[in-house]
């Protein structure tokens, strides 16, 4: 008779333990989809990279932007460009040039 009661598991214990699973598939739960579990690490990792190709495009356009800068130097402006934009903005044109429109 006494082997029969060392098999049997006490309610306490029982409920223990069932808590003790429930608590590590809770944390397992949250380790893979938790807000710093692998499903976001690798969405956090894919904006890394979405972020790091939209800031050397915008460094690369604000080298554009600080080389037209300097060549439009009021000290020593480059003369090809002022030209270009005086033909562009103010619709002005030498009377021995040809324009051809953009679409």
């Amino acid at each position: 008779m006494k082997r029969r009661q060392s098999h049997l598991k006490l309610p306490r214990e029982s409920l223990a333990q069932s808590f003790a699973l429930l608590a590590l598939l809770l944390l397992g739960a949250v380790a893979i989809a938790g807000p710093s579990g692998v499903l976001a690490w690798t969405e956090n990792a894919r904006m890394l990279e979405q972020r790091e190709a939209e800031v050397k495009m915008l460094e690369a356009e604000r080298d554009r932007l600080r080389n037209r800068v300097t060549l439009l130097d009021p000290r020593h402006a480059d003369p090809d460009l002022v030209g270009e934009l005086l033909r562009s903005d103010l619709n002005v044109a030498h009377p021995d040039e040809i324009v051809i429109q953009r679409k």
